[in-house]
Order: structure tokens, then C-alpha cells, then sequence
């Protein structure tokens, strides 16, 4: 979409993206109210006609801590690096969620707004953008009830100190999203031909979740395999978020950094795709 002028004034010229990286990033801004709509839909509409409402974005990180807590830690014994498991366990839960609701719900956008795309014309991208932000809402009450929770325990004398590291967590926030935003609208664009990822999209997820420390520190692995959980850009990002509230775990600069510009090349890469079947998708869907 560009703005030209004429003799007659402005005139809104709608043209479909000549180039796998044409990505109009200031229409993004432009639609900035649209966006807004669209965070507030997809935050009212999940819990509507529910009873309890956003409470849920309690109660779901609170179960699944019960059941880490009795699973892996009572029954599996496995370590937490000296720390409470609850909350060791809480810790992962949060930031994994964060992560793993942006992937799932972005990509679903081309099948899921097919309708809203075939008659009216907004960048497509600012659904998926919209989606990152509405989850970052319900990670800013799951991440309050996990200060909460942190306070309870750190009031009592548990062995956790926060450090210097807790100020990364605005970085940490970016990164999830960009890799959540990356691989969901990279899915989101290869279901409009191949429906089956939608099915192996939340099945993967779960895999996924046992190949990030978020049930185990990356320090209780072994030499020789570490390396390959080390190559999991999520578990810097999980490492560093436990570091900097526990002052345990495995803290790597370049961990992180791997972890950063991996973010960087998906995030473009997702982009240039999305913007490239975004032209065509409606043939298919």
C-alpha cells in the first residue's frame, strides 16, 4: 500500500507486495488502532462467557505447577538446582506459556481470519502482531502471581536472590515473542497448503517443552548432551530468566546471544514468507 498525490490531493493506492521483503513496516504503524482492536478482541473474547474470566491465567500455571511439583519432583526426584520446586517449577511455566500461546494462536491466522482477509483489505501481519501483544497481557498476570509466589517463598528464607540479570527480562520478553511471532506465522503460512500442521503444531509444542529446561536446570545435564539442549534458543531465555530471579542456573552471554540472533534471522525469515503467501492465500485456504 503507498500514499500518492495527484492534483486532485491524496489518493490511497493498495498494491500487493513485489518482493519477499516488501514489508511495508509502516503500515504496521499506520494500523496501529486496528491492532488495538484486535488485542482487546483477542483478550475479551477468550474468556467471555466464562465464569471465572482472566482468573484462568492463574489457575492454569497454578495446576500445572501442582503437577510438575508431584510428578517431576515428588515421584521423578529430579533437581532444581537447591531451589523450592514450586517455585522452581512456576518459573519455567511462566516464561514457557508466554512462548508457546504466541506460537500456537499465530499459526493459525491465515485459516482462522480467512474471512475478515477476503473482504476487507489491513496488512495481514498486524494479526499476528496483535495475538504476541494480547498474550503479553495474560504473561504480565501470570508473571505477577509468580512475584507473588517468589515473594512468599523468598520471605521465608528460601535460598533465592535476585540479581542484575532480572533487569534482561524486557530483552527475554522480545526474544519470546519474536520467536513465537517467527515460527507461528512461518506455520501459519505453510497450513494454507498443508493442513496437516495444524495438528502436529500442538503436539509439537508439548515435545518441545521436554527439550527446554523447563522442568530440569540445563546444569543437571551431562557434558555431552548439554550442547544440544544449548541449541534450543529457548533455553537461554529460560536459563537467564531462573538466573536472574534464583541466582542459580546457567548463565551464558553467549548462550544468549546465539539465542538473540537466531530470534533476528526467524523473525525476518517468518516476515518475508508470510508477506509472500499473503498474495496468494486466498486461492487456497
Amino acid at each position: 500500500m503507498a500514499l500518492q498525490t495527484d492534483a486532485n490531493g491524496w489518493d490511497l493506492v493498495i498494491e500487493p507486495p513485489k518482493g519477499w521483503f516488501d514489508l511495508h513496516f509502516k503500515d504496521l504503524w499506520r494500523y496501529r488502532d486496528l491492532m488495538g482492536l484486535f488485542v482487546r478482541r483477542d483478550f475479551v473474547a477468550s474468556y467471555k462467557q466464562t465464569i471465572l474470566g482472566p482468573l484462568w491465567h492463574i489457575i492454569q500455571p497454578l495446576l500445572t505447577t501442582l503437577m510438575f511439583t508431584v510428578v517431576f519432583g515428588r515421584i521423578a526426584g529430579l533437581p532444581t538446582d537447591k531451589v523450592p520446586q514450586f517455585v522452581f517449577y512456576m518459573a519455567g511455566t511462566t516464561v514457557w506459556s508466554y512462548f508457546a500461546n504466541c506460537l500456537t494462536r499465530t499459526s493459525n491466522t491465515f485459516i482462522a481470519n480467512a474471512g475478515i482477509f477476503g473482504k476487507v483489505y489491513f496488512p495481514r501481519m498486524v494479526v499476528p502482531v496483535s495475538v504476541v501483544m494480547s498474550q503479553l497481557i495474560a504473561f504480565s498476570i501470570q508473571f505477577t502471581f509468580f512475584l507473588f509466589v517468589y515473594g512468599l517463598f523468598w520471605a521465608k528464607g528460601a535460598p533465592i536472590q535476585p540479581n542484575w540479570a532480572v533487569g534482561l527480562l524486557p530483552l527475554l520478553l522480545l526474544m519470546m515473542a519474536g520467536l513465537g511471532l517467527g515460527f507461528g506465522v512461518i506455520i501459519s503460512s505453510l497450513t494454507t497448503k498443508y493442513r496437516d500442521l495444524q495438528v502436529l503444531v500442538g503436539f509439537g509444542v508439548q515435545l518441545w517443552m521436554y527439550a527446554t529446561p523447563v522442568i530440569y536446570p540445563l546444569s543437571t545435564m551431562p557434558d555431552h548432551y548439554r550442547w544440544i539442549i544449548a541449541a534450543n534458543p529457548l533455553t537461554a531465555i529460560v536459563e537467564t530468566f531462573r538466573y536472574g530471579f534464583f541466582g542459580t542456573g546457567v548463565f551464558s552471554w553467549a548462550y544468549l546471544a546465539y539465542s538473540g540472533g537466531f530470534t533476528v534471522l526467524l523473525l525476518l525469515l517468518g516476515m518475508a514468507v508470510f508477506n509472500r503467501v499473503e498474495r496468494t492465500f486466498m486461492d487456497t485456504v
